[in-house]
């Protein structure tokens, strides 16, 4: 039986995101232990759905028949983007739809419906190849200030429709969403594309490996605000040639986020089921216990950072207090000089 949980409190709620397309994703639940410690460790899978085939079809059921509880992710083809974003809600709508089909031809069974909305993935290739490639894209949408509220708008409806089926619903989310609200501000959803969405659950991907040393302090940081937290990577991402790869970490850094996460919140996905079968973190995750964390070195370069985001998007919110507030101090300092300037003659 699993022991994850600090003493005197219930084990952590563990969710395996799992990215691989249909033949590795057959590959590796054809190796029984894989199952065999997901059922151990009373874990779901979170399943992105970027093809709707029959060997797809085939994991959920093995999945379903060994009682391990899949939250469906549905995605647009990898040729389409791979990602809901928020330039294709229609076309996310519609795979919505396609998805609803293929659970009912197939007879698959989901423990809920997963909204993974990121930039479009080509973007991801494009700043792998050639950063200044994307420049143009993202001063195009900095003038678009409608954005934010039409995918807002398109995305909310979905997930009424989500509802009306009679799913349950959970949002994976960049954390600076948190810090735009705040500051009741758009501008990261112009410029990177992040939707303000409704949601049962809001899962919030705290990915250290992403940041280096000031990844374990972000997580720090935007762990006790977070209702559901995100750790990794652990290896893996879209099965998509040309997708940049994502820096791993290995166990003891898993093991600190792990801390870190259940520190704030009974509910922790970990990305991804692949990378931690690669890596043997199953079956180490079967016998884990840590101590109660205490904070990274890192933890006040986070603090900090997100103290000059907020401004970032406070000003952003409100340009014109800014185009004031320059002006009144502009002015300040001219009549003092005028005034200095008069006593010296």
């Amino acid at each position: 039986m699993s022991d994850l949980g600090h003493a005197g409190r219930p084990p952590a709620r563990l969710t395996f995101a799992c990215e691989l397309g249909r033949h590795r994703l057959a590959e590796l639940l054809a190796d029984g232990s894989v199952i065999e410690h997901l059922r151990a460790l009373h874990a779901s899978v979170a399943l992105m759905l970027s093809d709707l085939s029959v060997e797809r079809a085939d994991a959920v059921r093995q999945l379903n028949a060994a009682r391990v509880p899949v939250v469906a992710v549905p995605l647009v083809p990898a040729e389409d983007g791979y990602y809901f974003t928020a330039e294709n809600a229609p076309r996310a709508a519609a795979r919505y739809d396609e998805w609803k089909q293929w659970t009912r031809d197939h007879g698959l069974v989901w423990d809920g419906l997963g909204l993974d909305i990121e930039p479009d993935v080509r973007i991801y290739q494009q700043i792998a190849e050639s950063p200044w490639r994307v420049v143009p894209i993202l001063l195009r949408r900095l003038g678009d200030r409608e954005r934010p509220r039409r995918a807002s708008e398109a995305y909310n409806e979905l997930v009424e429709r989500m509802w009306a089926d009679g799913w349950s619903v959970e949002n994976y989310q960049l954390p600076p969403m948190a810090d735009e609200r705040r500051a009741g501000s758009t501008l990261l959803q112009r410029l990177f594309g992040l939707v303000d969405v409704r949601a049962d659950r809001e899962v919030w991907m705290l990915y250290s490996s992403f940041f280096g040393e000031l990844g374990p302090g972000l997580l720090w940081s935007y762990g006790p605000e977070a209702p559901a937290i995100a750790v990794g990577s652990t290896g893996g991402g879209p099965d998509i040639p040309g997708t940049p790869q994502v820096p791993k970490l290995n166990w003891d850094e898993l093991a600190r986020d792990l801390s870190f996460g259940r520190h704030w919140s009974d509910d922790i996905l970990i990305h991804s089921l692949e990378g931690c079968v690669e890596q043997g973190f199953l079956a180490r995750l079967r016998s884990f216990t840590w101590p109660e964390p205490t904070p990274p070195a890192s933890a006040w370069q986070a603090r900090t950072l997100r103290i000059a985001l907020r401004g970032v998007l406070r000003v952003s919110a409100h340009p014109g207090r800014l185009g004031l507030a320059l002006f009144v101090s502009w002015l300040l300092r001219w009549s003092r000089r005028r005034h200095l300037g008069g006593r010296l003659h």
